[in-house]
């Protein structure tokens, strides 16, 4: 028998939100042609990424932590949800947003919210987080339109 003690064990609604973010990562997982010759990896785990020359600071850990879930794509549980939250009056994709404030992006990392769980500090340290944060919060620039 494990014995876990009341501050370190997580009460069962809160890890609901964990749960189906897992059942659904899964679920589309589930549905993906599979090959024997060709892998399989667990959907939601964490996956690992190189930067492109030139990339901005935050973008690999945001590759390596949190576009498994909010990535562009219909499969990405994360970016479907914003999308079907919004329904298209601000971009699902968390890249493309400008309203994205530092502190806002920290909090719901920490703290979690609907589907989406909150990640510890030894999941996703201070220093990724900040990263992250800054990365998302930075002002993107939209293309100048030429007027005739």
């Amino acid at each position: 028998m494990i014995n876990i003690s009341p501050a370190r064990a997580r009460p069962a609604a809160l890890l609901l939100p964990q749960v189906l973010c897992v059942m659904t990562c899964l679920g589309a997982a589930a549905n993906a042609p599979r090959a024997a010759d060709v892998p399989q990896y667990i959907a939601w785990s964490r996956t690992t990424n190189v930067a492109p020359p030139g990339a901005p600071d935050g973008y690999l850990q945001f590759q390596n932590s949190c576009a498994i879930c909010h990535g562009s794509g219909n499969e990405k549980p994360g970016t479907r949800a914003l999308a079907a939250k919004y329904k298209g009056a601000v971009p699902a994709l968390l890249e493309e947003r400008t309203n994205l404030t530092p502190e806002f992006i920290k909090y719901t990392v920490r703290h979690g919210v609907t589907v989406m769980p909150f990640f510890r500090k030894t999941e996703l340290s201070d220093a990724d987080l900040d990263a992250i944060a800054s990365y998302l919060a930075q002002t993107k620039t939209k293309p100048k339109r030429s007027h005739p």
